[in-house]
């Protein structure tokens, strides 16, 4: 290799670490806060949560849901909340709603099935029946193997799908009789 061919590839090399360097620094500049360093443990930052944790970051109760031990399930959010007699939540998670959903109101669980098959044909556990609504029941149930695909938009579909975890706990949680408020 020639000598001045040496210093050009090395002149390369130089400028191509520092677009690089320049790069790396710009995206650093523009990560967003929940991207950046986690807090230290009992960081008394005035957005901590005070909510029960879990898997993910839960979302606040919807207001206006009533008092006492109940299921809360929030139709604009796809979330379900399990709350205490004591008023605290004890558990909340992301669901799959099925195409015709419960007016908004309050109901209590009507009936359960340990196992079936739900209405658009998927075996599923842990059926909890609260509401009916244009001659379609619905209710919570998990797919036995998991899935949490959206409902087939062409059929009248009521059930809210949940993951099988999710599934039990409601299960045990939401007995005949339950209160149910849907917001």
């Amino acid at each position: 290799m020639a000598r001045g061919s040496s210093g050009f590839v090395a002149g390369l090399t130089v400028s191509a670490i520092a677009v690089v360097g320049f790069l790396a620094y710009q995206a650093s500049a523009h990560v967003p806060d929940s991207l950046s360093k986690p807090r230290v443990k009992g960081s008394s930052a005035p957005h901590a949560s005070k909510q029960p944790t879990g898997k993910q970051a839960p979302v606040a109760l919807p207001g206006g849901s009533g008092t006492g031990e109940r299921v809360v399930y929030s139709l604009a959010d796809d979330r379900v909340w399990l709350v205490g007699a004591d008023n605290k939540v004890q558990r909340t998670f992301k669901v799959t709603p099925g195409t015709v959903d419960p007016l908004p109101g309050a109901y209590k669980v009507t009936s359960r099935a340990a196992a079936g098959t739900g209405s658009d044909g998927t075996r599923v556990e842990h059926i909890v029946r609260f509401a009916s609504h244009g001659g379609v029941v619905i209710g919570f149930s998990a797919a036995s193997d998991g899935s949490t695909a959206k409902p087939d938009a062409s059929k009248k579909l009521g059930g809210v799908r949940e993951s099988r975890a999710d599934g039990t706990a409601l299960w045990e949680f939401a007995t005949t009789g339950q209160k149910v408020v849907v917001k």
